[in-house]
């Protein structure tokens, strides 16, 4: 079964992606055809939207779903003649919170997502910058900086989580990944031990890494099972020997992998957004 569902904003079209999809995934034997249209803040684009979602409900044979977070009052009529189920999240979300808060929304275009306030928004940028700059091990003399150090073999989701947790929650996170040496060794690096309390393990099943790892890297040692198989083996046994909190990583998002990361380790979010 597939329906399309489009998410429209006059801004960036961020939160009307985020409320849908949540919702959507709540109906895993449909298949959604996705289509998200921002910034649509005249008139003129408005009845272009309106036109090619009536096209598509024709040709699909049943009305798509709309998310719409429009705030412009003129530009939401034009929109709302279309052939679509509409969930507009502004009036159904906003209108009886201002009810319950005595007071009457701004109703500001892309407010969620504005520059607000300067030194949050530095913040993150430069969470960001030291993620990039500590990705993969290649400045250990900044971990003293660092709110987390995530460790694990190569392809298991290091640098995925970090920048996630640099961007969405404004945390220093540097990775470190365990090369064959380390391995060897089958012991914590010495230039991690003194930061063991911000470190996190992540492991992998090894059939999931092979896969990764084949296509970066087709028919190589680096890629084969074998090898998968006994790395995996002796990081966990060192997260174990350590005492490491660790999460496997094969079944999760990294949106879930950061935020349970960040919920074990008692993270404190630097942006709320």
């Amino acid at each position: 079964m597939k329906r399309t569902a489009f998410f429209i904003s006059d801004g960036t079209g961020i939160t009307a992606e985020a409320l849908g999809n949540s919702l959507l995934a709540q109906f895993g034997s449909i298949r959604f055809e996705k289509v998200t249209l921002p910034y649509i803040d005249n008139i003129e684009k408005a009845v272009e939207v309106v036109d090619k979602i009536n096209l598509i409900a024709e040709q699909d044979g049943q009305r798509p779903i709309l998310f719409d977070t429009v705030v412009d009052e003129a530009i939401r009529e034009v929109i709302s003649t279309c052939v679509a189920y509409k969930i507009d999240v502004f009036s159904a979300f906003l209108k009886p919170l201002e009810l319950e808060l005595g007071s009457h929304s701004s109703y500001s275009v892309g407010k969620s997502h504005a520059i607000n306030e300067v030194n949050r928004y530095m913040d993150r940028i430069e969470s960001v910058n030291f993620a990039i700059d500590n990705d993969d091990g290649a400045r250990t003399v900044q971990y003293d900086r660092a709110d987390i150090i995530l460790t694990g073999v190569s392809r298991c989701g290091k640098t995925p989580s970090c920048l996630y947790m640099a961007l969405q929650f404004g945390v220093r996170a540097a990775n470190y990944p365990l090369t064959d040496c380390d391995l060897n060794s089958a012991e914590l690096p010495e230039t991690l031990r003194p930061y063991k309390d911000k470190l996190y393990g992540l492991t992998i099943d090894p059939f999931q890494l092979a896969s990764i790892r084949h296509e970066r890297r087709a028919n190589s040692r680096y890629a084969s099972l074998d090898q998968c198989e006994d790395e995996v083996r002796i990081v966990e046994r060192m997260y174990r020997q350590e005492q490491l909190p660790c999460i496997n990583t094969t079944h999760f998002s990294i949106e879930e992998i950061a935020t349970r990361i960040m919920a074990e380790m008692g993270l404190e979010r630097r942006l709320n957004l």
